[in-house]
């Protein structure tokens, strides 16, 4: 079996820590570099429901989209829930690596994945890395749709296609338009509307939209807006990159289990829908 800083190692070179956001906090968080790795879990969030299946699992590494702390901390104390989360994998021998922006802008990366998942053809990175000279990488994708749908039917696939979550997909827009071209981001993406509205697509995918931004959208021009949970829309990015994994350890000869958590860690648990959503009762 490879050495955890062996897998660090090619983890690192799909996701280069210094392509990540400055703001962002990337990289192994717990570990040591000389225990073996057989078993790897892939998940999105490093909460504790995740941890503990990675200790049912046998886990000897936790890979997560989202980083356990964003800013600094005084106290790893086991009376805290991320504190916790980090004894309880200390005590099982589990270390923790993120990909988090890293992987947004890597190709493929995120959203590669969430456009694989809705069956959409890539053809360019929404906002461009500019360091990467062939063009590839950078956050969000631009897509095309083969064949065109109307937006009913491309919101019905996204709903099937991503997994379920008490949101569902939110969609703003007339039903019966055309949707032949969209721009993709896993994650929160109301920051890329000019982006967005400068690659002229049809409809724009992502999560997190929140009311100004979505409704000044709306008013600019005829975009539609397909607001899916932002963990459903970073999920798939877990079964590429266990996938990329198992090619490394195919490549290695290291023999890696690789596994991906379909645990919901969405933090939204129900929906109530509203009997009349197009009038406002007194």
């Amino acid at each position: 079996m490879p050495a955890l800083s062996e897998v660090i190692a090619a983890l690192d070179a799909l996701w280069p820590p210094e392509r990540a956001e400055q703001w962002d906090a990337v990289g192994t968080v717990c570990g040591d570099p000389e225990a073996p790795v057989g078993r790897v879990l892939f998940a999105v969030d490093p909460v504790q429901e995740v941890v503990d299946e990675a200790v049912r699992l046998g886990a000897d590494l936790l890979v997560t989209h989202h980083p356990l702390w964003l800013r600094g901390t005084t106290t790893v104390s086991a009376g805290t829930f991320k504190g916790r989360a980090v004894h309880t994998l200390i005590k099982h021998d589990i270390a923790l690596h993120v990909a988090h922006t890293n992987a947004d802008r890597a190709d493929p990366g995120v959203s590669d994945a969430l456009a694989g998942a809705l069956d959409l053809r890539v053809t360019g990175p929404l906002v461009p890395d500019p360091t990467d000279p062939a063009g590839r990488r950078g956050l969000g994708r631009i897509c095309a749709v083969d064949p065109p749908v109307k937006l009913a039917e491309f919101a019905e696939r996204a709903a099937k296609r991503l997994p379920g979550t008490a949101q569902g997909i939110r969609v703003a827009g007339d039903p019966d338009r055309t949707i032949r071209t969209v721009a993709v981001c896993g994650g929160s993406g109301d920051s890329l509307f000019d982006e967005v509205r400068a690659a002229g697509v049809d409809a724009y995918v992502t999560a997190d939209l929140r009311h100004h931004p979505a409704s000044e959208a709306a008013q600019h021009s005829p975009l539609a807006l397909v607001d899916a949970a932002h963990w459903a829309t970073e999920w798939p990015w877990t079964e590429q990159a266990a996938a990329q994994l198992d090619e490394i350890s195919d490549r290695h000869g290291w023999g890696l289990r690789t596994h991906v958590s379909r645990t919901v860690t969405d933090p939204w648990t129900a929906h109530a829908a509203s009997p009349t959503p197009h009038s406002a009762h007194k």
